[in-house]
């Protein structure tokens, strides 16, 4: 058996545990910090992502618009400190409806999430002297539009948008959004922070040494015992089958979440579009046939039930790729997390009759759509949808975690917040927000029994 030792020793080498250890050793300047993980970096969920960013949440405070506006400013320099070698672009996030009674909804979540620092709200009815709609630049992320513009002009959306649905009544851009590669960003904050005497070591945690309730060494498969003086769940879905073994539970749930990628041949979606999000629940649009064989068995029949709002989709790679990506959450469920998330080979046809009425030029693909690329990973979630990151209640064990959906879009922001917890700097003010000990609070616990789930897409 090999002994080493090390500082810090962070179990996950997803893009939590990769930022975390590059916030500790370039930002903070701690030494000997060491990523374990038996998978290669970012294999697990962190590349399964659709690798969006936005500062559009909803209250019912500002901490996770606070969290996300820290985390996409990190995001701005290091694309300028790296020449945007992960492709950051600032297209924006656009919400349609084809529904009049969904406006004051949208209006309404809209100012609030204004309200709390994600820019101003600009309503935009196709008259004069109202200010202009600015297009996005398909590949600018700094001097764009902050905050969002509620489209409500028909004739603005046909103009800007004529891909879309001529039955859109409004639609929402959220500005300070878009995407960039999750690959080079991680690969990117990985290489700095080897740069930096961070080591990567591929093995698997087996065993968490807790001595007088402090944490004393990490046991791994391949027979090393490493003496540690930080312990840093960074194990994403995992991450409460690691803190059982402190004797600590998490309040977390993994639901599994899938995406398809298909070649659009017919060049249905340009290029230089925004992310599209079909803000409309609705019912699948089946053919007489097809409604009857879903209605005689009992595990196809849910299909002609009402599905929620969210459809998503968006172009993927360069000017030149012909891919585009298909994403909609219309059954989640709460699951064991495996190593292979299963995949539902219904997916597909079900997200892309999903995303035709956002986009009807879909629909020449039906019954004929290009062998697609199905993928999954998992959103590990609180109840309440906010990350947990801070101390465990083992002395020198600290969690990275809960992420849900936006791992990649936060993960700057939390892997800062991690160090600074770590190395005893000053704390931003929306720290408590994502610390387990909010859960000890009788005020919060309270307040959760109201609280609807925050910001899940």
């Amino acid at each position: 058996m090999s002994r080493i030792s090390t500082q810090v020793l962070i179990c996950g080498a997803g893009i939590a545990g990769i930022s975390a250890a590059y916030h500790l050793a370039v930002r903070q300047g701690a030494r000997e910090v060491l990523i374990v993980d038996e998978r290669p970096p970012l294999s697990l969920t962190s590349d399964k992502s659709t690798e969006c960013y936005r500062n559009w949440w909803p209250g019912p405070d500002d901490a996770m618009v606070a969290l996300m506006n820290r985390s996409i400013d990190l995001l701005e320099e290091l694309a300028e400190d790296s020449g945007n070698i992960f492709h950051l672009n600032r297209r924006g996030y656009l919400y349609l409806t084809a529904r009049e009674a969904q406006v004051p909804e949208m209006l309404r979540s809209a100012q609030e999430s204004s309200r709390l620092g994600g820019g101003p709200l600009r309503l935009l009815y196709g008259v004069p002297g109202e200010p202009d709609y600015q297009p996005a630049h398909p590949h600018r992320y700094l001097g764009q539009p902050e905050g969002a513009d509620l489209i409500l002009s028909q004739k603005l959306l046909r103009e800007h948008f004529p891909y879309a649905t001529p039955n859109a009544v409004a639609a929402l851009h959220v500005r300070r959004a878009g995407w960039f590669s999750a690959q080079q960003l991680g690969m990117y904050l990985l290489e700095r922070a080897r740069e930096h005497g961070v080591e990567l070591k591929r093995a698997r945690v087996v065993d968490i040494g807790v001595r007088e309730g402090c944490i004393s060494s990490v046991s791994l498969d391949d027979g090393s015992l490493i003496a540690v003086k930080h312990f840093v769940d960074a194990a994403g879905p995992f991450v409460t089958e690691i803190a059982d073994r402190l004797g600590v539970e998490l309040p977390v749930f993994c639901e599994p979440h899938l995406k398809a990628a298909f070649k659009d041949s017919l060049g249905v979606l340009p290029r230089e579009a925004p992310l599209l999000i079909w803000n409309d629940p609705q019912f699948l649009s089946w053919s007489n046939e097809e409604r009857q064989l879903l209605e005689e068995d009992d595990s196809s029949r849910w299909m002609l039930d009402e599905m929620p709002a969210g459809a998503h989709t968006r172009p993927e790679g360069p000017d030149d790729s012909p891919i585009v990506l298909m994403l909609w959450e219309y059954r989640s469920e709460i699951s064991q997390p495996l190593m292979a998330p299963p995949l539902d080979p219904n997916y597909p046809e079900i997200a892309l009759r999903g995303l035709i009425p956002m986009i009807p030029g879909l629909e020449a693909y039906l019954g004929r759509l290009p062998r697609p690329i199905l993928d999954g990973g998992y959103y590990t979630k609180t109840r309440e949808n906010r990350p947990l990151v801070g101390p465990l209640p083992v002395q020198g064990a600290w969690v990275i975690g809960a992420l849900s959906g936006y791992g990649l879009m936060a993960s700057l922001g939390v892997g800062e917040l991690l160090a600074a917890h770590l190395a005893g700097s000053s704390l931003p003010d929306y720290a408590s927000a994502f610390d387990l000990r909010r859960y000890q609070d009788p005020a919060y616990q309270t307040a959760l029994e109201s609280w609807a789930p925050s910001g899940q897409l």
